[in-house]
């Protein structure tokens, strides 16, 4: 079972940047996939990046592409997402997400959450 932690959400103007970091537990970090969802109010959870087990291959949003950059430390068990140039369309709540390896092209369904962190972006 893992255990994932995030931290380092919060308040920030349009254009500024932040960045979330998630810390695992409870299992052999460099076995999994990891990476990042976010939820705005009212709408569907929607997927935002993540990273191979080694770091050799990552998957961005569309959205974020050029704005957000995902990175991971085995050697800490901690996986974290720079955001950059936020927009107030950022605002949600990010969380944390772990899996099993994952075929290219496949739809990520992570197995592992944590219990999300709040980024808000004011205009």
């Amino acid at each position: 079972q893992v255990h994932l932690v995030e931290s380092g959400g919060g308040l920030v103007q349009a254009g500024g940047s932040l960045r979330v970091s998630c810390a695992a537990s409870g299992g052999t970090f460099s076995l999994y996939v990891l990476g990042w969802f976010r939820q705005a109010p009212g709408k569907e959870r929607e997927f935002v990046a993540r990273m191979s087990r080694n770091g050799a291959s990552t998957y961005v949003a569309d959205d974020v592409k050029g704005r957000f950059t995902i990175s991971r430390d085995n050697a800490k068990n901690t996986v974290s997402l720079q955001m950059n140039s936020l927009k107030p369309e950022d605002t949600a709540v990010y969380y944390c997400a772990a899996s099993s390896p994952i075929g290219a092209g496949v739809k990520w369904e992570p197995s592992y959450w944590g219990q999300g962190t709040q980024v808000t972006v004011s205009s």
